[in-house]
């Protein structure tokens, strides 16, 4: 089902706050690594502001979101193999690119204890290093593993069990699990260790799920009360995650993705803050250890270290920006034409990426 182009028009502007808000948060993260979680590893020359702390989270933000929109890559794929060629070329180009990169000036800069080996290196490609014990190339792709980890169960249970009302099921098992995960945190038996903090990641997947509901609120301008259950559920288990402060924060992103979701935060969209929203994933990929390196020069050179967030930053960003106009926009530039020139396959029926089933 096509539907009506400028409704899907009308759709993208009442997003762009959303896409402001991906900028902030992107920007959120590089902060916090590069003052209070610097900080914290190597010691800087000066006090970073107590509020950039909570710029770890928006990692969070990022998981909602991607919950978010992965109804929406379902919707224009047909097949697992369609939905996994769709992800592979969201994110690989990039990733590799970023990787090399990474690895490059990271053996030249040489920042305290992040350099990798090559072998680590060519595991990071598959996002799977974690699993077989490899170390980041940079340490912010623990999050990308997690991401990998959750577009394969999301594309197990959405073309495993067909419709939604099963995939819901398998949902509340799943944000059940997670509550148990987090409760039991130190108690888990090394049998499940493995599944619960891992494979299942029972700290983070309320917030995927969660994102996947607002977005069925969000397309279909209702939920039914299960399903509004449901993602009352995922967001409390915030509340038993994380420690205060911070799980008011987390709480708040909720609070703060739902209102860009509806529309009332389209006064962020400036155009810096939308272009930043369209690097943050390059940004993401290039931004932590490269610049503890830059940051690292900086003090050697006798020079105050925030000159060297500044330059870290710089850098970064300028980074990120040639990777995102010379490999992440023409690798989906090209897997959107040639999807355009493959013939239409055969409709099957798939879960209610089209019309909820309950």
């Amino acid at each position: 089902m096509q539907g009506n182009p400028a409704h899907h028009a009308d759709a993208r502007n009442r997003l762009t706050g959303l896409d402001a808000l991906r900028g902030l948060a992107a920007l959120g993260v590089v902060l916090f690594h590069y003052q209070p979680y610097y900080d914290r590893l190597y010691g800087h020359s000066f006090s970073s502001p107590g509020f950039l702390g909570f710029g770890r989270y928006g990692v969070h933000l990022f998981f909602m979101l991607s919950g978010f929109v992965i109804f929406m890559t379902l919707k224009r794929t047909r097949t697992s193999g369609q939905f996994a060629l769709a992800r592979a070329f969201r994110l690989l180009p990039a990733l590799w690119a970023g990787i090399a990169l990474s690895y490059l000036i990271v053996h030249w800069l040489r920042p305290a204890d992040r350099t990798v080996s090559f072998e680590a290196a060519l595991m990071t490609l598959t996002l799977m290093h974690e699993y077989l014990g490899f170390p980041h190339v940079d340490g912010a792709y623990w999050s990308l593993v997690i991401e990998a980890t959750f577009y394969v169960w999301i594309a197990l249970l959405f073309y495993g069990l067909g419709e939604w009302r099963r995939m819901r099921l398998a949902l509340w098992l799943w944000v059940l699990v997670s509550y148990a995960g987090v409760i039991w945190w130190k108690a888990i038996p090394d049998a499940l260790d493995f599944l619960l903090k891992d494979l299942l990641f029972v700290r983070y997947a309320p917030l995927f799920i969660s994102g996947m509901l607002i977005y069925r609120a969000y397309r279909d301008r209702r939920l039914p009360a299960i399903d509004i259950a449901l993602l009352a559920l995922s967001i409390g288990h915030c509340l038993i995650a994380y420690k205060a402060p911070f799980n008011l924060f987390v709480l708040a992103c909720y609070g703060t993705f739902a209102l860009a979701v509806a529309g009332h935060l389209n006064m962020l969209s400036r155009p810096s803050l939308l272009w930043l929203g369209s690097i943050s994933y390059t940004l993401y990929l290039v931004h932590q250890n490269i610049g503890y390196g830059l940051i690292d020069l900086t003090y050697q050179a006798g020079l105050p270290g925030q000159l060297g967030v500044v330059l870290a930053l710089t850098v970064a960003i300028a980074l990120a920006a040639v990777l995102h106009s010379g490999i992440e926009k023409p690798a989906l530039a090209y897997y959107r034409q040639w999807r355009a020139n493959r013939p239409t396959p055969t409709a099957r029926t798939v879960i209610a990426a089209e019309r909820p089933q309950e």
